[in-house]
């Protein structure tokens, strides 16, 4: 039922369908998603992870997606863990700030907990669903995966930003001059 316009999330890239011809479909890819992703990677015959886009009649079962992503990570390790997979990833230290304990980062797609965080690196569990759903069971150390940091934390940091965020020079992101203005920090003195 897929028609020409809809978005297909590719490897967790929202990809805009521009001709559908036998049972697959094309889709032109910009620059700057082939540099933040590794669709530029994919060879015929690489497994991807599909999905179509949440219409407003859908239930949501996972945290906003929305398939921009917005860098690509890199698997350090997988080991078992019961009767899941728990994978250690590093993501791009630009994107460290947005990782938290238990909050939710998407990897190729897929919506997933983050178990720790230890600086840029990360840890989650597969369970066995998602490893016989999507592409997370062929992960070994020095897979790279694209990552989509939780749209909440983006939104957050720019508002907190506040009137700076319309200063081109005030691109480096929260500071501890904007924490303490806003009210978010006690003097220790």
């Amino acid at each position: 039922d897929v028609e020409l316009g809809d978005s297909i999330s590719t490897n967790g890239v929202c990809l805009t369908v521009a001709a559908l011809p036998g049972d697959g479909y094309i889709a032109d890819v910009s620059a700057e998603t082939l540099t933040l992703s590794t669709l530029a990677s994919l060879s015929p015959g690489s497994k991807l992870n599909l999905e179509k886009s949440l219409t407003l009649s859908t239930p949501l079962g996972g945290h906003f997606v929305s398939g921009h992503v917005d860098g690509i990570g890199q698997v350090l390790s997988r080991k078992r863990d019961g009767r899941s997979i728990r994978f250690e990833i590093e993501a791009p230290a630009a994107l460290a700030r947005y990782i938290a304990h238990k909050g939710s980062i998407c990897v190729d797609g897929a919506s997933l907990t983050v178990n720790a965080v230890n600086g840029s690196r990360f840890e989650l569990n597969s369970v066995p669903h998602t490893l016989e759903n999507s592409i997370m069971s062929g992960y070994l150390a020095g897979t790279r995966v694209n990552l989509e940091v939780d749209l909440i934390a983006r939104y957050l940091e720019r508002l907190l930003l506040a009137d700076k965020a319309a200063d081109p020079r005030a691109n480096d992101g929260i500071t501890l001059e904007t924490l303490a203005r806003l009210g978010y920090l006690r003097d220790r003195g």
